[in-house]
């Protein structure tokens, strides 16, 4: 009845309005019919009701804190009733009509759904508002004058339909009466059809003599119950003349057909047969409708005059037509014939012949039906409100509404044809952007019809996720020397994001290397990653340069993640070999060397650096000029150059040496440099090997109190030594002497110690330089020569001194301990083409670097290993027992002395 209503009013001709808001929860929703009235004719403006007041018991249960608006779902193109947001209040928008919007429905309701917002709080009310009619209108005729033609022969009581007056307005402003011009011949009855339209039979009260009056004037007045009433008029011209006596009848004066509303054309509604008894013209039927039939019936229907079959001509609709009313006369061919009358009542009978009717109303606006939501929307999101009719009455316009597509959204009733559509779960776009969602609405008749709706749900982006990058570690390796801008490598973050959220940037994290900002050593393309160098590395400077890439999408707010490079800057060889030591001038040095040096005596040691890494940094020595003679050999990694044979025999007094040093890189750099060898015939003005200066480094806390030691043992040294001699000298006798001579002959025949003979001007004692305190075995030979690393070589002493202190002092070999024997013995291996030393005894497992180092020891002892008057506590051997010089002895003893010459027998 609903959807009757709705179709005869053109009650809404439009699909609902697009809402506005996107997101609502649908356990908040809450429905709830409001009915109001009003009168139609309102002017403008005029407020209906206000919401606040009448559903504050509903808002009242909600938080006091949120403040509600109202938004309406109007129906149709134009908006009768508009409602307020802020307060709800609704008020006319249009001036209702309501014959225009209603036509003759007794029921004549405006119906839309209001919607509060916020969406969080979603109130759902059904508003009906019914239009009151108002006396508007008048009844009038359809014609002005209405001719009537009565026979004479009329009999008292024929019965002559009029014209029925129209009045639009209905209930007590309807049609309620009719008045006839008083007389006595005439009257009028009212009669009622089955729509409740009233209408006006002429009776006749006397019987008719046209000679005495041949016509009649009565006016016709229609009248309605409104305040105050409303009437109108039509003129009857009645014309008397004369008729026939019988006129044709029906069996029945009224009939009731049910006609399907999907009746064919041409269906035979009914077989009419009127009878008259008269004879001929005046007994042949002519059927007709009554002249005042409206014009859809005779749109709709056609009667055959001569059988009376009444046939269907244009297709009934239930939905705009339940009904239809068909007067019929028959009339006789005779003169002054009165014709019979019968009343045809036509029931069309529904039919299952409409499908429902979906309507979408969309949560966003956008394209017709598609739906946007936002990603990460919490379960329960309002999507759409469906709206479901069908035209169709009882079982045939019950419908069902059905969800299909997917589990993420499910359809939920809200308000009688009222659905919508929710979100069950929180949807992620990155697993799926667009969902196709698919209602069906099915009616209960039989057979049933459906209507199948497609629309569909795109999930909007949102910035969730931050970009990625493969690894959390990137390794680079870049030869230094590089070109500035040379290309490193590319490092690429994904962002499943779409737009400006998954649009990734490429920056460098301002960080410090070797106090300069990392912006000035590389460079990053913002758009692809891209990692170009700023300067030209220098594995030298700095070998590896970490830093971290930050990648940022342009979301809001931003996402981001680090990655770290490491940059590794791989050395090359683009450093040659720098000589320190000794001084150069023109890449020439002026080195003073002894005359008599001993073979393997060190002339000088080169002091020579390589800034590169590895192979690149390892440098090697090598005479390669001046050497013919092969006087001087070159130990090649330690860069040391000695003596290789006498130089007593040296073809010139300066000599030219030329000494390359040479790395080991792919591509070898050299430094050459030239040493001007000068023979010197005494030692005394020879200097240091390595002279202190601006190169040397500062003594050290350590060095000093070597050299402190040192002095301390040499002044306690010479003591003892001055005491020995003087009681050595004191006592002629023998028995006096004996201690002296039985303690050298048991140093010469101590078993641990090889047996030598020590004469008094071996033993010469050298000052101390750089903490270290040298001492020098002297023979009269000119080829013995004293070595020294770290300290000068000390000038002869005299003859004297040297008698003075060769007497006694003397050093056992005991005093030397095993491991200090076997660094010195590898402290300096022997060098191929080098000279080496003999021993001077058989059976010795010592080299003569390292004999020689013992018998200098001895010298130096100051123990007494006779069996004389030696002080208490005195022995000739004591494991684990160290004098203070054995510890300066120990601590470079190879540094000190290189190997010795070849002993020479003593005369």
């Amino acid at each position: 009845m609903e959807a009757k209503t709705q179709t005869k009013g053109n009650l809404f001709s439009s699909a609902l309005f697009k809402l506005l808001f996107v997101v609502a929860l649908a356990h908040c929703a809450n429905s709830k019919t409001l009915k109001y009235k009003v009168y139609e004719e309102q002017k403008v403006g005029t407020v209906v009701a206000t919401l606040t007041e009448d559903v504050s018991g509903v808002l009242s249960k909600l938080p006091t804190s949120v403040t509600f608006r109202f938004r309406a779902m109007q129906r149709g193109s134009a908006s009768l009733l508009l409602v307020r947001e802020e307060d709800g209040e609704i008020s006319i928008g249009t001036k209702i009509d309501r014959e225009k919007l209603c036509e003759k429905n007794l029921n004549c309701s405006i119906e839309f759904d209001v919607v509060t917002l916020p969406t969080e709080f979603l109130q759902l009310f059904h508003v009906e508002v019914e239009v009151l009619d108002i006396n508007d209108n008048s009844p009038h005729f359809a014609r002005s004058v209405v001719p009537i033609e009565i026979s004479e022969s009329a009999s008292v009581g024929t019965r002559i339909p009029l014209d029925g007056a129209v009045d639009a307005d209905v209930g007590e402003n309807a049609l309620h009466s009719y008045s006839l011009t008083p007389n006595h011949f005439f009257k009028i009855d009212v009669k009622t059809r089955t729509d409740g339209a009233k209408y006006a039979e002429l009776v006749v009260m006397r019987e008719l003599d046209r000679e005495v009056r041949s016509s009649y004037q009565l006016q016709l007045t229609a009248l309605d119950n409104g305040t105050p009433p409303k009437s109108g008029s039509t003129l009857l011209k009645i014309s008397i003349s004369d008729s026939n006596d019988n006129s044709p009848a029906f069996a029945e004066q009224a009939y009731s057909i049910d006609l399907m509303e999907n009746s064919p054309l041409g269906t035979l509604l009914i077989d009419l047969n009127a009878t008259d008894p008269d004879e001929g013209s005046n007994g042949k039927v002519f059927y007709s409708f009554s002249s005042h039939v409206a014009p859809k019936i005779l749109e709709t229907f056609k009667i055959n005059p001569e059988s009376g079959h009444i046939t269907l001509i244009k297709k009934v609709d239930y939905e705009a037509t339940a009904s239809y009313e068909l007067d019929v006369q028959a009339q006789d061919l005779g003169p002054n014939s009165i014709p019979g009358l019968c009343k045809i009542v036509v029931k069309v009978v529904d039919v299952n012949d409409n499908k429902p009717e979906i309507n979408i109303n969309l949560m966003t606006p956008g394209k017709e039906e598609v739906a946007y939501i936002s990603e990460g929307a919490p379960v329960d999101t309002f999507i759409a409100l469906v709206r479901v009719d069908d035209s169709d009455a009882g079982l045939n316009g019950g419908v069902v509404c059905r969800l299909h597509g997917h589990g993420h959204f499910r359809l939920q009733k809200t308000h009688e044809r009222n659905y919508m559509i929710l979100t069950n779960v929180s949807l992620d776009r990155e697993k799926r952007s667009e969902y196709s969602l698919t209602i069906i609405a099915e009616d209960g008749g039989s057979p049933s019809l459906s209507t199948i709706k497609h629309f569909t749900v795109q999930v909007l982006d949102e910035n969730d996720n931050p970009p990625s990058f493969e690894k959390s570690r990137y390794d680079v390796f870049k030869s230094e020397n590089n070109s500035p801008g040379a290309y490193l490598m590319t490092v690429v973050a994904s962002d499943p994001d779409l737009g400006t959220n998954g649009q990734v940037t490429y920056t460098i994290v301002e960080a410090l290397v070797q106090g300069s900002p990392i912006s000035t050593y590389v460079t990053i393309d913002p758009s692809n990653g891209a990692i170009y160098a700023l300067r030209s590395f220098d594995h030298e400077d700095v070998s590896r340069i970490p830093f971290t890439i930050q990648a940022r999408d342009g979301g809001d707010p931003v996402l981001s993640s680090n990655t770290t490079i490491l940059l590794t800057v791989l050395d090359e060889n683009d450093n040659p070999p720098v000589i320190h030591s000794p001084s150069l001038r023109n890449h020439t040095a002026e080195l003073p060397v002894w005359k008599y040096a001993s073979p393997g005596q060190l002339v000088t040691m080169l002091k020579v650096t390589d800034r590169d890494a590895g192979a690149n940094g390892d440098l090697s020595c090598t005479i390669v000029g001046g050497n013919e003679d092969r006087l001087f050999i070159m130990d090649t990694r330690r860069c040391e150059l000695r003596t290789n044979g006498s130089l007593e025999q040296a073809p010139r007094d300066v000599m030219e040496i030329r000494v390359e040093v040479q790395d080991r890189g792919s591509s070898r750099l050299s430094t050459g440099v030239l040493l001007r060898l000068s023979l010197q015939e005494t030692m005394a003005i020879l200097p240091a090997l390595y002279p202190t200066g601006s190169s040397q480094a500062p003594l050290d806390l350590s060095l000093i109190v070597i050299i402190s030691l040192g002095a301390v043992c040499a002044l306690l040294l010479i003591a003892m030594v001055m005491f020995a001699t003087a009681r050595c000298s004191r006592d002629k006798n023998p028995r006096h002497n004996y201690n002296c001579r039985v303690a050298e002959n048991s140093y010469q025949n101590h078993p641990k110690k090889p047996s030598r003979q020590i004469h008094k001007g071996d033993i010469t004692l050298v000052p101390a330089v750089n903490g270290t305190l040298p001492v020098r075995a002297h023979s009269h030979s000119p080829s013995a020569s004293p070595t020294t690393e770290r300290g000068t070589l000390g000038s002869r002493q005299s003859h004297h001194s040297r008698q003075s202190l060769s007497s006694l002092v003397t050093i056992s070999s005991n005093h030397v301990p095993e491991n200090f024997a076997l660094e010195l013995a590898h402290a300096t291996p022997p060098v191929e083409g080098q000279y080496q030393p003999r021993p001077s005894f058989r059976g010795n497992k010592y080299t003569r670097s390292y004999r020689y180092a013992l018998n200098e020891m001895d010298k130096f002892s100051m123990k007494d290993s006779g069996h004389g008057d030696s002080e208490a506590g005195d022995s000739d051997y004591e494991p684990g027992r160290e004098s203070p010089l054995d510890r300066l002895l120990g601590e470079g003893f190879t540094e000190m002395y290189a190997p010795d010459r070849q002993h020479r027998p003593h005369a």
